[in-house]
C-alpha cells in the first residue's frame, strides 16, 4: 500500500513538472508569436546572408534639426545704391568717359555737358572779378591822396564801399560757380585767365558699375529727364525679392540671416539678411512681398536670377534621426522603418516623422536611440514583406 502511494505522488509531480514545461513553450511561442496571446504580430521579414548585403544597418542617433522656412525669389538690383545720373543743369553732351560695364570710383567723371547756364555764371564770376580789380585799384588810389588831403573823407568812404561791394560780388560768383563743380584751382584760372570753360562736369556719386549708358556726345539733357545719361549700382551687396505665403509671415522680423543659392552657383550659399517685409497681402496669390539684402563682394549674381533661401526662423531642435533612404512611406500614408537585432530578422515599425534636414528624417515617435535600423533599403525590405502578403 505505501509503494502504491509513493509511485502515485510520483506520477502526480511528473504531470505536474511536463505541465509547467508545456505552459513555459506555450508562453515562449507566444511571445514569438503574438497572435497566439491574442496580440496582432508586427509584420517582419528574414534575410539570407545574400540579401542582407543589399541593405545597410545602423544605431539611430541624434542630429539637430534648424527649424527653417524656403522661398523662392529673384535677384535685383539695390535700389538704394542704385542711382540714375542726371545732369544738374540742361546742355549738350560734349564727352561721355565712361563705357557700360565699367567699374568706376566716386567723383569720376562720367560726363561733361556744355551748360549754358555755366557760361552765364562764368561771365558774372569774370565781370565781378573786373569790378573788384577796379574799385581795389581806385582805393588804393584814394587812400594815397586822403593821406595828402587830396580827396575828401567822404570819398574815401565811398571808395572803400565800393571795394567792399565788388568783393563781396566777388565771392558770390565764385560760389556761383563752385557749385556747377568747379574746383578752387579751376576758378582760380578763370579769374586769371578771363577766359569762360563751358565745360560742366557730371561725376559718379557713388562707387559702382555702369549699368546702363545713354550718354551720347550732342545729345540734349535736362535735369530729371529720361532716361539718364548713366546709371551707377553698388554691386557689393544685390536684393532678392520673395513671395512668402500670408501664414508664414509671423516668423520673419527684420535682420534675420538667411543663405541663398543661384541655380549658376549650386554649390554656394549667399548670405544675407531680411532688410524689409511688406505691408499689404496681394488679394490673388495670398502672398506678401519679402526683401533680403545680399552679399556678393565679388560681383557673381546678376539681376533677374532665379534664387532660394533658407532662413532660420526659430531654436533649432534636437531629436532622433534616420536617413531619408532609412523611412518608407507606405500606401495607406503611414510612415515605417525596419528594425533588427541580429541583422537578418527585421521588423517593420511604424514611425511619426518631423523636420528634415541634410538628407535625414526626425522620428518624433516609434523609435529608441541606438536601435538598429535599416538606413539604405527599407523599400527592398517593404518590397519582400507586399511580396510575401501577396502570395
Amino acid at each position: 500500500m505505501l509503494a502504491a502511494t509513493v509511485e502515485l505522488a510520483s506520477c502526480s509531480g511528473g504531470a505536474s513538472k511536463d505541465a509547467a514545461e508545456a505552459s513555459k513553450a506555450a508562453a515562449a511561442r507566444a511571445g514569438e508569436n503574438p497572435s497566439a496571446a491574442g496580440q496582432t504580430a508586427a509584420p517582419s521579414v528574414d534575410l539570407n546572408d545574400t540579401q542582407v548585403k543589399t541593405v545597410r544597418i545602423a544605431p539611430v542617433g541624434f542630429h539637430t534639426f534648424p527649424r527653417q522656412r524656403v522661398a523662392v525669389g529673384n535677384i535685383d538690383f539695390n535700389e538704394d545704391m542704385d542711382v540714375q545720373v542726371f545732369s544738374p543743369y540742361a546742355g549738350r553732351i560734349i564727352q561721355a568717359f565712361a563705357q557700360l560695364g565699367d567699374q568706376v570710383q566716386k567723383g569720376k567723371t562720367l560726363f561733361t555737358i556744355d551748360s549754358p547756364d555755366l557760361v552765364q555764371a562764368e561771365s558774372t564770376l569774370i565781370a565781378a572779378a573786373g569790378v573788384y580789380d577796379l574799385t581795389s585799384a581806385a582805393l588804393a588810389r584814394a587812400k594815397e591822396l586822403f593821406q595828402t588831403q587830396g580827396i575828401a573823407e567822404k570819398d574815401m568812404q565811398q571808395a572803400m564801399s565800393d571795394q567792399q561791394t565788388a568783393e563781396g560780388a566777388l565771392k558770390a560768383g565764385r560760389d556761383a560757380v563752385r557749385v556747377f563743380g568747379k574746383s578752387e584751382a579751376e576758378i582760380d584760372e578763370i579769374v586769371a585767365k578771363r577766359k569762360i570753360d563751358p565745360a560742366l562736369v557730371v561725376p559718379s556719386p557713388i562707387n559702382g558699375r555702369i549699368t546702363a549708358r545713354n550718354a551720347q556726345p550732342g545729345l540734349y539733357v535736362q535735369p530729371g529727364s529720361a532716361p539718364a545719361p548713366y546709371s551707377v549700382a553698388d554691386l557689393s551687396t544685390m536684393w532678392m525679392l520673395a513671395n512668402v505665403t500670408e501664414s508664414d509671415i509671423p516668423v520673419f522680423r527684420l535682420g534675420q540671416p538667411l543663405r541663398v543659392k543661384v541655380l549658376a552657383f549650386p554649390d554656394r550659399d549667399f548670405e544675407g539678411k531680411v532688410t524689409n517685409i511688406g505691408a499689404t497681402v496681394d488679394p490673388t496669390t495670398r502672398t506678401v512681398l519679402v526683401r533680403s539684402e545680399i552679399r556678393d563682394p565679388n560681383h557673381e549674381l546678376r539681376p533677374g536670377m532665379f534664387a532660394t533661401y533658407v532662413i532660420n526662423v526659430e531654436t533649432p531642435v534636437k531629436g532622433l534621426a534616420v536617413p531619408l533612404a532609412g523611412i518608407v512611406r507606405e500606401g495607406d500614408g503611414t510612415m515605417t522603418a525596419w528594425v533588427t537585432s541580429d541583422g537578418h530578422h527585421f521588423t517593420r515599425r511604424i514611425v511619426k516623422i518631423g523636420l528634415q534636414e541634410d538628407g535625414l528624417d526626425q522620428i518624433v515617435e516609434g523609435l529608441q536611440a541606438g536601435e538598429q535600423v535599416v538606413t539604405d533599403g527599407a523599400v527592398f525590405l517593404s518590397n519582400m514583406l507586399n511580396a510575401g502578403s501577396e502570395s
